[in-house]
């Protein structure tokens, strides 16, 4: 499969996740940023994966990932930013959303798993976010984070170059 198929447009998400649905399979979706794609990002995605059939990456847009995480940011463009996820073995698709949070998103993808990092709790995690998959039917997964590899501390050890 070509990695560009996996990018799946904002429009065609009821579709695409329909077809999953129809077909019987678990979909798990997490999402964020990926600014810069890191041994973090890698693990925390193959083990979302490894919890359902199918993983759904839903993407902040640059606008909100400048809202979310400063002047400076993104580093890398959005369409980049899902064409790298999009590459990797363990993502099945990759949505770009708008807003900074991702509540609508989860509403359209309808996931039968929600996978969020381990800095989060259910009572820290978005509480619409959490009734969007939860209204839905779908069950919240906290998974632990790769101690010592983010992106903020990547692009810090950069500038210290």
């Amino acid at each position: 499969m070509n990695f560009r198929d996996k990018i799946i447009a904002w429009d065609n998400l009821p579709a695409w996740r329909n077809k999953l649905r129809a077909a019987g399979k678990t979909l798990v979706v997490t999402n964020g940023c990926f600014d810069l794609l890191h041994l973090g990002h890698v693990t925390y995605l193959e083990n979302a994966r490894n919890f359902g059939d199918a993983l759904l990456i839903g993407v902040n847009r640059d606008a909100a990932v400048r809202g979310l995480k400063g002047a400076g940011r993104p580093v890398n463009s959005e369409t980049d930013r899902a064409a790298v996820l999009a590459a990797l073995q363990s993502v099945d698709g990759v949505c770009l959303f708008t807003d900074p949070a991702a509540t609508q998103f989860l509403a359209a993808a309808q996931p039968d798993l929600y996978v969020k990092g381990g800095d989060y709790t259910l009572e820290t995690l978005n509480q619409d976010e959490r009734r969007a998959v939860e209204s839905a039917g779908g069950k919240i997964i906290l998974v632990p984070f790769v101690p010592g590899k983010s992106t903020t501390g990547l692009l810090e050890r950069i500038l210290r170059l």
